[in-house]
Formats: structure tokens, sequence, C-alpha cells
């Protein structure tokens, strides 16, 4: 158990002589001690190595091309200013991530807005801050932009187009498929971009695709490519992301490279030769380049055994939201003569709060450390305060030292918003 427990864990990540875990060199005990628990830690050279990865596996199979970081995925603005620095560009899905790509140093020309439901104000600040593509989602989209462009300027953007493929994954994060709220049908989307193109305050670049997310399939990426082709040839295909990450033993995500080699394959069979490809991965950029770290508060044996620890849905949604299976065990002790098949479930209000389903610990108890491995995505971006829960730190940690990029939120700030 202890050597695939271990694997989930970021990459690089060790045990020390006497079984705690090491994470970017810095042992789970003293981050716990240091910043206190829940805490969200991140592997940065995990991260800048997943970051190259992607980028130097696109560019060796497509010449112009660039990857586009999911921002959803961990909008934290020291994630985001990692990709930054190695090259990448930004996705944004609404304000508060265009302002935390703009303050980690993105240039506004490598952002992509995404959104099905824009609004007034969100356009505005693309607009305000030259965001090289805004992917239109509908007519609404296009009524905003040629409301809000100044008149001689022009908004380059991308049409989100619904390539029928349905992925198998959990519906709650399928995009792609008949009936998807994201996107126009290719027969609604052929008279949009029309309009576009007359417009002189809009230029008509490409097409975007998504089929959705945690998908551990290459098929359904390829297959979404061949629907663009009958609209028409433009200069810019975004091919979005969606490719899988691994979160438990039976998790067998395709590498980077198997990923790219569908994609490209399918682009080098229906798309324009001398045409940029953009890619989005989110989840595969950060899960697994991140943990978190709880304290076990309390243990109830009886005819099931359930493990409470200090944090729970208010760090980590996934569970709640679409099953997502994760995998724990205790710190100092991954495996053991005593494992005990437990429940490991949240201190939240709310029965559907669990965090692990059946997982062997060994001999739980309480004020033991414990670590979740691959809660790099979608774990910081859904936190919330459900209970007066105060939303959890994000850590840094490597070559042996860590440095705190988020703190703990405060009392204080849990009020702050109040006018009376």
């Amino acid at each position: 158990m202890t050597a695939d427990l271990l694997s989930l864990f970021p990459p690089g990540s060790s045990l020390a002589a006497d079984g705690t875990l090491v994470v970017g060199g810095c042992r789970a005990d003293a981050l716990a001690d240091e910043f206190g628990t829940p805490v969200l830690v991140v592997a940065e050279q995990a991260l800048r190595e997943r970051a190259r990865e992607y980028a130097g596996e696109l560019a060796a199979r497509w010449a112009r091309s660039r990857v586009v970081f999911a921002s959803k995925a961990f909008p934290s603005t020291a994630v985001q200013r990692v990709m930054v620095e190695e090259g990448l560009g930004l996705d944004a899905a609404g304000g508060g991530e265009i302002l935390s790509a703009l303050k980690a140093g993105v240039d506004p020309g490598l952002v992509v807005l995404h959104g099905n439901a824009k609004t007034d104000e969100e356009i505005a600040l693309a607009i305000e801050h030259r965001l090289g593509l805004v992917v239109v989602d509908n007519a609404d989209d296009v009524d905003r932009l040629e409301a809000i462009v100044s008149a001689g300027a022009r908004q380059e953007v991308l049409v989100r187009v619904i390539p029928g493929v349905t992925a198998d994954t959990h519906s709650h994060v399928q995009t792609g498929h008949v009936g998807s709220k994201f996107g126009l049908a290719p027969t609604q989307a052929a008279p949009l971009i029309e309009r576009i193109s007359r417009s002189p305050k809009l230029r008509m670049r490409g097409l975007h695709v998504h089929v959705g997310s945690q998908i551990l399939d290459v098929d359904p990426f390829a297959r979404s490519v061949a629907p663009l082709a009958a609209l028409g040839d433009f200069p810019v295909y975004d091919l979005g992301g969606g490719l899988g990450a691994r979160y438990t033993w039976s998790d067998d995500p395709p590498s980077a490279g198997s990923y790219l080699d569908a994609l490209v394959g399918a682009a080098e069979q229906h798309l324009p030769a001398d045409a940029e490809i953009i890619i989005e991965p989110g989840r595969s950029m950060v899960a697994t380049a991140a943990c978190t770290l709880y304290r076990v508060t309390t243990v109830k044996r009886g005819g099931s055994t359930f493990v409470a620890v200090d944090g729970g849905m208010g760090d980590n949604l996934e569970v709640a939201l679409f099953g997502q299976r994760f995998e724990a065990g205790v710190v100092g002790r991954f495996d053991g003569p005593d494992l005990e098949r437990v429940t490991v479930v949240g201190r939240h209000c709310e029965s559907g709060d669990v965090l692990v389903d059946g997982v062997d610990l060994a001999s739980p108890a309480v004020g033991d450390l414990l670590a979740v491995p691959a809660t790099g995505a979608y774990c910081f971006t859904m936190a919330n305060n459900y209970n007066g829960n105060r939303r959890i730190p994000v850590v840094f940690a490597g070559d042996g030292r860590a440095r705190l990029v988020v703190r703990r939120e405060t009392w204080d700030e849990l009020l702050a918003r109040d006018v009376d």
C-alpha cells in the first residue's frame, strides 16, 4: 500500500526515514506545524515540469501552437504566475480570473476569455485590458461585444461549437454532448459566424471545442475535431482541454503525449495545416501537483468507523458535486499491521460531507495528520464558507523550503462584507 499511495502524491514526493511524507523536500508534519491544518500543499517543481511537458509535447507535434492553462482549475495568482513564467497563456472563465491573471503578469494577448453567460462587466474588462481572444458562446455575446467595443477597434473572437461527442465521464462535467449548455450546434454556429464576419467591431478568428473534464480516453478528443471542419477553414482552432488525472489506484489517464498524438492526429486529418492550435489543460496540469493535509479531530467506531478531520467539503467539493474518488493515508504510517477500513468525513453539517468512503488507514487516532493526494484541481477554486468555515491556505513547497502564497482566511474577513 505504501508505494501505491505514495505514487498518487506530487511527483518527487518521498518518505523520510521515520515514514513521514515529504513533499517538495518538506516534511508534512513540519508544514502542518508551521501553517496549521487544513493546508493545501503544492509541489512547485512538479507544477513547472508539467507545464514544460505540455508545451514541449505540443510544439513537437504542431509548429503553430499554444498552451493556455485553464485557470478555473486552480485560479491562485501564484499558480497562474508559474504558468506565465513557463511561457503559457491563461484561460479565464470570469472577471476574477481575468484580474488575477493580470496580477500574475500575463501578456493580455495570451488570455482567452470563456463563459456561457458572460456579463457586461466581464466583457468590458476583456476589452479594457485588450485580452487576446473572447470565445463567443451565443449571439448575446456578440450583442454585448458590439455594444462595448469602441468604434474603430476590433476584438478577436472564436465561436464555441458543440461537437456532439458524449465523453465517458460524470454527467456534471460533460460539455460536448448534444444539449450542452456550452456553445452552439454547428447548424446554429454557421449563421453566427457569418454575422461576426460582417461585424465592423469583431474579427472572426476561429473555432473552439471542449468535450468535458476528467476524461481517461483519447477517443472523445479526437472525435471532437471533425465537426469543426464542416464550418470552413480558419486561422485558429482552440481544441480545449479535459484530460483526466490519476486520483486513485484504478485511474489510468493517458500521458500528455498520447493525448496530443490523438488530438494532433485528428487535426492533421481535418484542419488546415497552417492553422494555429490552442489547447487548454486544466485538471491534468495541476491535480497531482498538490495534496491536502488535515488533522484528525474524532474517530467513531461501531458498525462503521468514521474518521473526522478539520476540513471537508469547505475545501474539497469534488466528492459531493460529482463523486470524485480520493485516497488518504495517516502521515508517518501509510502502511502498518493494523489497517482499518474507515470512512473519512469532514466537519460540515451535511451527511454528504465525505472525503473518502472506504479507505484503509493504519490505526487512526485523534491528533493524527491525514494526507489526501491529488487535490490540486478544483479544490481551491470551489472553497467555501459553509458553517462559517475559513478558506484554507496554499503553500508552495520546493527544494526543502515552504512559502505561503495564499493565507488562511481570518474571522474578521468572514464578517467584512456585512453592511449592518
